[in-house]
């Protein structure tokens, strides 16, 4: 990954118009289910089908199958090392950029095969956003760093308006609206977080990832991002990496516990994932006999 925030913003992608021609032509992704694709459920938005991963020779994922379903928020659990991560980034082709990465099975996004020869990884970037583990705003204004994409794509619209819109969806318009021309280096990591979820949402994705979006923030912050993915939810599909089980039972709708070796043992609703869960390794693993 770069160290050039803004390099690594444009590799992400997820500031590209998911209406853009190519996005429609190359990547074919915006379509429903097509005759060679999979049968999937009506509301599935992405399903993996036996998707392994190695780098280089070490296998960080084996044969991982599930379906994650439209606008409720999926959360990946378990102990560091497991492939959680690794998952998350194969959704929108961020492990294309890791040379070591090898990436075998079925990705598919709406019935599209995202690992096709046909598409192109920076397109689909563009339906699916990303949020990284710690905040990365631009040495840019506040108001800048939300439109950022929105520039670098030529997008029409009214950007003011975006600009706050995206800020409100992400509970921090009150907070600067009267500062949209300070640097957003200097808000707090709370704000810093949101800013960056602003940004993600601004181009309006489909799929938004969030890689432990939490793990540096303190309490208060991290109350008001997962009020704000349960927010995020009724219009987008969130997926969620997080190392607090407790975050994922409170905020989530569906729960994939992955265990050493990077194996999926079990994914099924949260309420059952730790009430009810099918898998006594799972069980070990939720009451902390073992990770």
């Amino acid at each position: 990954m770069t160290e050039n925030p803004e390099q690594e913003y444009v590799a992400d992608a997820s500031t590209d118009d998911p209406t853009t021609d190519d996005m429609l032509v190359e990547t074919d992704v915006s379509e429903s289910v097509d005759s060679s694709g999979p049968t999937m459920s009506a509301n599935t938005v992405v399903r993996a089908e036996n998707v392994d991963v190695w780098y280089n020779d070490e296998q960080a994922l084996q044969d991982i199958s599930l379906e994650i379903p439209e606008n409720q928020v999926t959360a990946m659990i378990g102990p560091s090392g497991c492939g959680k991560s690794t998952f998350l980034r194969c959704i929108n082709r961020m492990n294309d950029l890791i040379d070591a990465a090898r990436v075998e099975g079925d990705l598919y996004l709406r019935g599209k095969n995202v690992y096709d020869d046909d598409v192109d990884p920076v397109a689909l970037r563009r339906r699916v956003g990303m949020v990284f583990q710690s905040p990365n705003p631009f040495p840019k204004s506040i108001y800048d760093n939300v439109a950022y994409g929105l520039k670098i794509q030529n997008k029409d619209g009214d950007y003011d308006e975006i600009v706050e819109t995206s800020l409100k969806r992400a509970a921090l318009w009150d907070e600067v609206k009267d500062r949209l021309d300070e640097s957003g280096l200097e808000l707090s990591g709370g704000q810093q977080q949101r800013l960056c979820i602003a940004r993600a949402i601004a181009p309006d994705p489909e799929v938004i990832l969030m890689d432990e979006p939490a793990s540096a923030l303190d309490p208060v912050a991290t109350s008001q991002i997962e009020d704000l993915i349960s927010e995020l939810a009724e219009e987008y599909t969130v997926v969620i990496v997080t190392h607090n089980m407790q975050q994922a039972a409170r905020i989530s709708n569906k729960t994939a516990v992955f265990l050493t070796g990077g194996e999926l043992v079990e994914f099924d609703d949260t309420e059952k994932i730790f009430e009810n869960p099918e898998s006594q390794r799972v069980e070990d693993y939720i009451t902390g006999k073992f990770g």
